[in-house]
């Protein structure tokens, strides 16, 4: 007779795990899972986590590594059931950059378009601004929501922006902190998993993803950008929800403001009809993303059709009453869009000007994002405030032609000591050539389950 022994169930040590992954080993779906409920409930050490993040910033992730991190940090809390809403549910999410706002357009225009967009974002994170950060500066404008409340504002509104609750992809809240402080950001692995993991919990019939590439974005190789692309492709396409990724560029700050409200007061300046020279490349991006979405939902024959549907709506006004809507049903107080210049009162500012004529180059977007963040609008810590009206206006983009004095960007602060600070760093990350230097195109490549190299 055969004898068969019992299975021998070991016990799971977070000590493990940081050792096989630091040595190149693979974790199985039962150890993430562990990993990932040990995060949401703080079971597990933060200095552990972080140590098993810095691994996995060195060593990569499998695809089944990824994929059991993705669907673990998912469902590590609640979930959101849009089939309540009647609607095809769409969302956008960018991977960061300096200056990107595009959320507050693309998710009221295809709001106009009749989706829902069950919109959930984060903070700011490293170089780059925070889309709650800045939402909260709209006087008593409510970022945070419980489920039901954002299925409401969702049913009013057709767009919601909304940050995670305590009980929303809890896993994720805690890892994303922690890859801040820790520097173990840039990881298309651990990107993919933070995006995708909040965006499915939203129960999305549709994804847009905006992957930046440049000197300003995470992920500055663009053969890099391509690679978490393909991730997020497969990622959302393997849990039923149909994706597309726009690798887009990050060598410039996009549009004409970087900061906290002084990007709502651009994007409001958009959805009320008005324009700037300045916004030209924002409009651009926000209105193909925007016809991806509705593409991808159902209410337009192609993306190019999509997007001329989405500047329609923008034309018209459809989006900006969509965008009243949210912002009054979280809430805050629209009245301050009535002059949206009147709300912005920074303590301290500086005009930063050409020390000698010639063609602007941005050398280096991450740093001028650095700035923002030294200026105030960003954190230096966990859980820190931020500045409501810090940030840096942009009076020329990459190529503009400059005479000896001509205001390059104005710097706003509360102190002078801060203008100081990011004043250096602005003037190693900005050059003044002979020649106008070329940099690639806005839109670097789309890839969709059916272009995937």
């Amino acid at each position: 007779m055969t004898k068969v022994s019992a299975p021998i169930h070991m016990p799971i040590h977070m000590i493990d795990l940081i050792h096989r992954k630091r040595d190149g080993g693979e974790l199985t779906p039962d150890e993430i899972r562990y990993l990932v409920n040990g995060a949401a409930n703080r079971s597990i050490d933060d200095a552990q986590l972080a140590a098993w993040l810095m691994a996995a910033w060195l060593r990569g992730l499998s695809r089944n590594e990824l994929n059991a991190l993705t669907t673990a940090m998912r469902f590590s809390g609640e979930t959101f059931d849009s089939s309540h809403l009647g609607k095809t549910t769409v969302d956008k999410h960018s991977s960061g950059g300096v200056g990107d706002k595009t959320s507050f357009l693309v998710a009221p225009i295809a709001a106009a378009a009749g989706i829902a967009v069950p919109m959930i974002s984060g903070r700011a994170l490293g170089h780059t601004g925070g889309t709650l950060d800045k939402l909260e500066t709209i006087p008593g404008y409510r970022t945070q929501l419980s489920l039901a409340e954002f299925e409401q504002v969702l049913k009013i509104a057709g767009c919601s922006i909304v940050g995670q609750t305590q009980n929303l992809v809890p896993a994720d809240r805690v890892l994303y902190s922690l890859r801040d402080l820790t520097g173990t950001v840039e990881s298309p692995y651990l990107i993919c998993a933070s995006i995708m993991s909040k965006k499915l919990a939203a129960g999305l019939n549709a994804l847009v993803l905006d992957v930046k590439t440049g000197s300003g974005a995470f992920l500055r190789d663009q053969k890099t950008a391509e690679l978490l692309a393909q991730l997020m492709v497969q990622t959302g396409e393997a849990a039923g929800t149909r994706t597309a990724a726009i690798l887009t560029s990050m060598d410039e700050p996009l549009g004409r403001f970087s900061g906290n409200w002084i990007e709502i007061w651009e994007c409001v300046d958009l959805l009320q009809g008005r324009n700037h020279p300045m916004y030209a490349d924002l409009l651009e991006l926000s209105l193909i993303l925007a016809g991806w979405m509705v593409y991808l939902g159902g209410k337009a024959e192609s993306a190019e059709a999509g997007r001329k549907l989405s500047e329609s709506l923008l034309a018209s006004g459809a989006a900006y009453d969509c965008f009243l809507k949210m912002v009054e049903a979280q809430g805050g107080d629209i009245r301050v869009f009535e002059g949206p210049a009147t709300h912005h009162h920074p303590n301290v500012s500086r005009t930063l000007t050409a020390w000698q004529a010639g063609f602007l180059d941005c050398v280096n977007c991450t740093e001028v994002g650095w700035a923002v963040q030294r200026l105030g609008a960003g954190r230096t810590h966990v859980g820190g405030p931020v500045s409501a009206h810090a940030g840096i206006e942009m009076h020329g983009k990459n190529g503009a032609v400059l005479a000896s004095g001509d205001p390059i960007c104005t710097l706003f602060a509360d102190s002078v000591s801060q203008l100081d600070q990011a004043e250096k760093i602005l003037l190693r990350s900005f050059t003044i050539t002979d020649t106008s230097t070329k940099h690639g195109p806005l839109i670097r490549k789309i890839i969709t389950a059916n272009n995937q190299s």
